[in-house]
């Protein structure tokens, strides 16, 4: 175990996890990060940032899918050591899930450790993620669990399994949810509306989507005081 002594802790840039429906902008999202992007889409949706200029596209092959494991890792390692990146984004860990599980279970001669094998290869990930000194970007799908509660408090989570879910994000330094309502896209950061949501960079709960890497500065309103009529002095 390594130490540190007071006012010598090892600097991290930040990591962002954001859910959300398909369509609400996740991935458009990645335009808002100054510098060198590493952008590794296991879905395909990047169209909407291919004429940015600053970003560097992975995709998966038909080979890659049997060793996806290995594949990310050591193409995730190559991008923490290369000094041309700035920033590594995952676009949607739920369908890198999928893939996951799928090779566990067909390697797998007891399916009932499938999960925790899965659950500590997202937790290792998240690791090398957080160590590696660069702003991490990751999207996933979004689960609306319609629970019929008055408040819709909890309604929302992320498309992932549960415990993988919160091994992978409990370094993140912000997990939130996008969605649209009229015509405006916010992210919830706010954890006490129990949709999995935390926000350790700043103390914003509710932000125009937009404002995810940086906050707009707010116009300062003055009100200026009413005059009072001075009373006439009597005669």
């Amino acid at each position: 175990m390594q130490f540190f002594t007071p006012g010598n802790f090892p600097e991290h840039h930040n990591m962002y996890f954001i859910y959300g429906d398909g369509g609400t902008g996740k991935t458009t999202l990645l335009k808002q990060f100054k510098g060198n992007k590493a952008l590794f889409s296991f879905d395909l949706s990047y169209n909407v940032v291919k004429d940015t200029g600053d970003i560097t596209l992975a995709v998966l092959e038909g080979t890659d899918i049997p060793i996806i494991q290995r594949v990310v890792w050591d193409n995730l390692v190559a991008a923490i050591n290369s000094p041309n990146i700035d920033v590594i984004c995952l676009d949607n860990v739920t369908a890198l899930q999928n893939y996951v599980l799928d090779n566990i279970e067909h390697a797998a001669k007891d399916n009932r450790q499938n999960y925790n094998a899965m659950q500590k290869w997202f937790r290792d990930v998240g690791t090398l993620l957080r160590r590696s000194n660069k702003t991490i970007y990751v999207t996933a799908h979004a689960i609306d669990k319609d629970n019929g509660g008055i408040d819709g408090q909890g309604r929302y989570e992320a498309d992932m399994n549960l415990k993988t879910f919160n091994a992978f994000t409990s370094m993140f330094d912000l997990v939130g949810r996008i969605y649209v309502k009229d015509g405006k896209r916010w992210i919830d950061l706010d954890p006490e509306q129990g949709n999995h949501a935390k926000n350790r960079i700043d103390d914003r709960k509710l932000i125009n989507a937009d404002e995810l890497v940086e906050a707009k500065p707010t116009e300062e309103i003055t009100v200026e005081e009413p005059k009072t009529k001075k009373a006439n002095k009597a005669s």
